[in-house]
């Protein structure tokens, strides 16, 4: 029909017109694409994309560039268990450098790597606190260099060992000190394994033996926040009508409705994970499952007995075999145990070179002063008693410095890709 006085053209061989925008122009392929009209070769504005794509066109696989949390934890923990060998305190604060290095050059801009401050400040306090503790009830290592003489206080004969007050002396202070310090390390390097490794990533990555507990820390974190949100919004309700919102009365008040909301959400949270699958395993012969029972238990058993080994004198013989022993048996049990769980991981994190080496760079640590532990005692444990100057040990010192490897294979965290939320 003819438009405005002109007679219709023709599109060609019978072929309907193509649909023009609203804004004058032709739909191009991009175009086509965003309104659903053939395939789209545009990325859309603002998504961040992290994967190559295989040749032929296929779809994206992703590769990600952050290290496996696990690596972090295992390579702090080897630092922590070196700290355990040696009560000099040079190397101790060597070690703390070190881990402290690797945090600052390496920790991701997130809330949850601040806690790096926290945990030196921990540290701090136990070394006041056994400071403290010394100066007021002495210490069994007995002194020449008597530095402050306290008024004592008699005690009966029932507690007899014990005494307040009393001579204080440079050499019962000293080994406190190298005590204290070895304590302090260990919490450091748990310290810094809590900035480095993302906690959720960490729990996404547990074992299927682990799962459920996983979920509940998911939960609980998840949770906490909530709760001082309420509570901070129930005490501004009760300030705006002039309702007391301090003391017993007022916690009680703002207490019970916290409680009461915190339930809610949990039985709603509860109903949705059970509509979900949540809790759901898969069925196990019973031989499997006390297979796996009595692994897990022997296996933790021998890593407490292990540990103690390790962390006394005494025990060094033994400590490493019942250690590796028992850790080989959970690890055991824990696989066993993960096949009850049906379930499957979203862009798991993966095991790569990196999280080889910066776990490999760790456990060079501990073992080399295992070593050194072993060979050259006097140098790890500077004795007090006489008072003498502790000096810094060469190779452990060097040993110690390839704790300092992640610093250099690990990416820095302004190229790390944003992982999705």
């Amino acid at each position: 029909m003819p438009r405005n006085g002109q007679p219709a053209q023709s599109a060609g061989r019978g072929a309907a017109p193509a649909p023009r925008p609203a804004g004058g122009r032709a739909a191009g392929p991009s175009e086509a694409g965003r309104s659903g009209i053939g395939p789209s070769r545009t990325k859309p504005s603002g998504v961040r994309t992290s994967g190559v794509r295989p040749s032929g066109g296929g779809p994206r696989r992703h590769v990600t560039t952050s290290l496996h949390p696990g690596a972090w934890w295992l390579w702090a923990l080897a630092l922590g268990t070196a700290a355990t060998r040696t009560t000099n305190p040079l190397l101790l604060a060597l070690l703390i450098a070190v881990s402290a290095y690797v945090v600052v050059t390496r920790r991701p801009h997130a809330p949850w790597s601040r806690s790096y401050g926290a945990f030196v400040k921990l540290a701090l306090a136990v070394l006041l606190i056994r400071l403290l503790f010394t100066t007021v009830l002495g210490s069994p290592v007995p002194g020449t260099h008597t530095l402050v003489t306290l008024p004592e206080v008699p005690l009966p004969d029932w507690a007899q060992g014990i005494r307040l007050g009393g001579r204080v002396t440079a050499e019962g202070l000293t080994f406190a000190l190298y005590d204290a310090m070895k304590l302090a390390t260990l919490l450091i390097c748990v310290g810094a394994a809590n900035a480095l490794a993302n906690p959720s990533r960490l729990l996404k990555s547990l074992p299927g033996a682990l799962y459920e507990m996983g979920v509940a820390v998911v939960v609980a974190l998840t949770f906490a926040p909530n709760l001082i949100a309420d509570v901070q919004r129930l005490r501004a309700a009760r300030r705006l009508r002039g309702r007391p919102d301090k003391g017993m009365r007022g916690l009680l008040q703002v207490g019970l409705p916290v409680l009461e909301g915190a339930l809610e959400r949990s039985v709603a949270l509860a109903a949705a994970m059970d509509a979900r699958g949540y809790g759901r395993t898969a069925d196990v012969p019973a031989a499997v499952r006390r297979t796996t029972a009595a692994l897990t238990l022997a296996g933790l058993l021998g890593v407490c007995a292990g540990t103690y080994g390790l962390l006394t004198a005494a025990g060094g013989t033994y400590g490493v075999p019942v250690l590796v022993a028992g850790v080989a048996a959970a690890l055991g049990g824990l696989w066993l145990g993960g096949r009850r769980t049906v379930r499957t991981r979203y862009r798991p994190d993966r095991w790569d070179a990196r999280a080889w080496l910066v776990t490999a760079s760790g456990a060079a640590v501990a073992a080399l002063l295992f070593l050194a532990a072993a060979r050259d005692p006097a140098a790890l444990h500077p004795g007090v008693v006489p008072l003498v100057a502790p000096s810094l040990p060469l190779w452990p010192a060097a040993a110690v410095l390839i704790g300092l490897l992640p610093a250099f294979v690990t990416p820095a965290p302004e190229t790390a890709v944003k992982e999705p939320s």
